[in-house]
C-alpha cells in the first residue's frame, strides 16, 4: 500500500462495497480530527487579525483605553442643540448600567491642555458614564482641528442625524471660526449648495429662539424659512421666548415647541390683516378706499369717480402735512 493510500484509508471514507467502479467518485468527507484541525487553523487566523488590528490601532493610538469623565473637555463648535427632554438618553443610561458601554466614544489629547482630552463624538455617552458614576471607554487619536471636525460630524450623521436646524447652525458655527467651505463639505457630508443654503437659514432665524425650540426634527428647510419671516421682528421675537416659558410647553418635545410658534406668529398675522375704510362722495358713490397692512397706510381713488382728484391731492401734500402739524402741535399745547 502506498503512503498516500494509507493517509486516505486513515483519514477518508472508503466507498461500500459493490459500488460500480466507473461511479464518480465519492466526496471526501472530513473526520473529527481533520475538522478540529480546520476549525484551529481558522481561529488562529482570526486571532491573528485581530492582533494585526489591535497593532495598527496602537501604532496609530488608537487603543481602547477607559478614561475618568472628568478629564474630557467639550469640542469646540457645537452641533447638537441641548433639549430638555430626552427620553432616548434615559434609555441610553438604563443601557450602559444593565449591559455596560458597547461602543466606545472619541477623543483626542487635549491641544491646549497636558493631561486632558477633547471629544470628537459620543458626548451622549460620556454623560451617560458621568450620571452613572463610571469610566468611559474611548478611543484616543492624535487629530488635526479638520480631522476632529469630520470626525464630529460624520459620526452624528453614522448614528443619530442631526435635524435640519442642528446641521444649519453647525455650518454656520463652522464658518465663523474660519473653517472653509471644503471641510464643511465634508463634516455634513453635502454639497455646496447645501451647505450655502443651511447657513443662510442659520443667519435669519434668532438663535436665542432656536435653543428654546431644540432641534425640531420633523421640521425641514421649508417650515424654518416660514418660521425666519415670521420673527423678522423685534415684537415677534420677544412673543415667542414668552410662549416658549409656558411651563408645559417646555415640557413637550421640540416639533411640538416648534408647532406652537409657528401658529401663535401666524395667527397674529391674520389678524393684523388689512383693514379698509371706504371715503364716499356726498351723492354717495364710494371715491377711494384707505387700507391698512402691517404699518402701512394706502389710499386709493376710484378713477371712473373722480378723474385726477389723485393727482389734486398729491400736489396739496405738503400744505396737507403743514396743516396736520398744525393741529398737532396746537392739541399737544392743549
Amino acid at each position: 500500500m502506498s503512503r498516500k493510500d494509507a493517509i486516505n484509508n486513515l483519514f477518508l471514507k472508503r466507498p461500500e462495497p459493490g459500488a460500480p467502479t466507473n461511479a464518480k467518485p465519492a466526496e471526501r468527507v472530513r473526520t473529527g480530527a481533520i475538522s478540529a484541525m480546520g476549525a484551529s487553523l481558522q481561529e488562529m487566523s482570526e486571532n491573528a487579525k485581530q492582533a494585526a488590528q489591535l497593532q495598527r490601532q496602537l501604532a496609530e493610538g488608537d487603543a481602547i483605553v477607559s478614561l475618568e469623565p472628568g478629564k474630557i473637555d467639550p469640542s469646540r463648535i457645537a452641533d447638537r442643540i441641548p433639549i430638555d427632554v430626552d427620553p432616548d438618553f434615559e434609555q441610553l443610561v438604563a443601557s450602559i448600567s444593565e449591559n455596560g458601554q458597547q461602543v466606545p466614544i472619541l477623543v483626542r489629547p487635549h491641544p491646549g491642555s497636558p493631561g486632558r482630552y477633547q471629544i470628537a463624538y459620543g458626548r451622549r455617552r460620556l454623560r451617560a458614564a458621568e450620571k452613572l458614576g463610571l469610566a468611559v471607554k474611548a478611543i484616543v487619536r492624535n487629530l488635526t482641528d479638520n480631522d476632529m471636525i469630520v470626525a464630529q460630524g460624520r459620526e452624528n450623521l453614522d448614528r443619530k442625524d442631526l435635524s435640519f436646524i442642528e446641521k444649519a447652525f453647525f455650518a454656520r458655527n463652522l464658518e465663523d471660526d474660519g473653517c472653509d467651505r471644503r471641510t464643511i463639505i465634508a463634516a455634513l457630508a453635502s454639497d455646496k449648495a447645501d451647505i450655502s443654503r443651511y447657513i443662510a437659514v442659520a443667519r435669519r432665524v434668532p438663535e436665542v429662539v432656536v435653543m428654546k425650540i431644540g432641534p425640531a426634527p420633523k421640521s425641514g428647510r421649508a417650515r424654518w424659512l416660514t418660521l425666519a419671516d415670521k420673527l423678522g421682528r423685534q415684537s415677534s421675537i420677544a412673543a415667542a421666548e414668552r410662549l416658549l416659558e409656558d411651563p408645559a410647553l417646555r415640557a413637550a418635545d421640540s416639533d411640538a415647541r416648534f408647532d406652537a410658534v409657528l401658529r401663535s406668529l401666524q395667527g397674529k398675522a391674520k389678524k393684523s390683516r388689512a383693514s379698509t375704510e371706504t371715503w364716499k362722495l356726498p351723492g354717495g358713490k364710494r371715491g377711494a378706499r384707505i387700507e391698512s397692512r402691517e404699518g402701512r397706510t394706502a389710499l386709493i381713488f376710484e378713477e371712473k369717480t373722480v378723474p385726477d382728484f389723485a393727482q389734486f391731492v398729491a400736489g396739496k401734500l405738503d400744505n396737507l402735512f403743514a396743516e396736520f402739524q398744525a393741529n398737532s402741535e396746537g392739541g399737544d399745547s392743549q
